[in-house]
């Protein structure tokens, strides 16, 4: 089954880039230097992002269903991107190094199932999740520190 990975879209960070650190503070956000690789997962571009590069450190509502499912967690963006990940068929390194915790749910916003895999394991645990027509999208998730890595589609 044909699936596709997508990265957030960069214009909801936009207004970020460039801001002093102050700014950001006062928006609940914080500026780091990367200074390791893995380390700095970016969700636009949905890759470890560069030592040297900019990443901004924000709280995201990546479920925002009207459920009880309904949810927001601290997430990177690199500063800057521009582009986000539109992957069919693959998935990217930054899933594949990592334990992962896919969740599935259906049009209205509810959890229909759930699992955790090592991340080279998990195009079997996505075509089995989309096996169910109720699955509408899928929800990755680093499970280390449970924030959202990617939204999962059929493609």
């Amino acid at each position: 089954m044909s699936f596709r990975i997508r990265g957030l879209d960069p214009s909801q960070f936009s207004h970020l880039a460039g801001l002093s650190d102050a700014e950001l503070m006062r928006l609940g956000a914080k500026r780091f230097v990367v200074d390791s690789k893995p380390g700095f997962p970016d969700r636009v571009e949905v890759c470890d992002m560069d030592v040297g590069q900019t990443a901004i450190l924000l709280n995201y509502e990546h479920q925002p269903a009207d459920t009880p499912y309904r949810a927001r967690h601290a997430i990177f963006v690199r500063e800057g991107a521009d582009q986000a990940l539109d992957l069919v068929d693959s998935v990217p390194e930054v899933l594949r190094i990592r334990t992962i915790s896919l969740r599935a749910f259906n049009d209205s916003g509810e959890m229909l199932d759930a699992d955790l895999a090592e991340g080279t394991d998990l195009v079997p645990m996505i075509e089995r999740f989309f096996e169910n027509p109720d699955v509408a999208y899928l929800h990755a998730h680093y499970a280390k520190h449970g924030c959202y890595a990617a939204r999962i589609l059929r493609a």
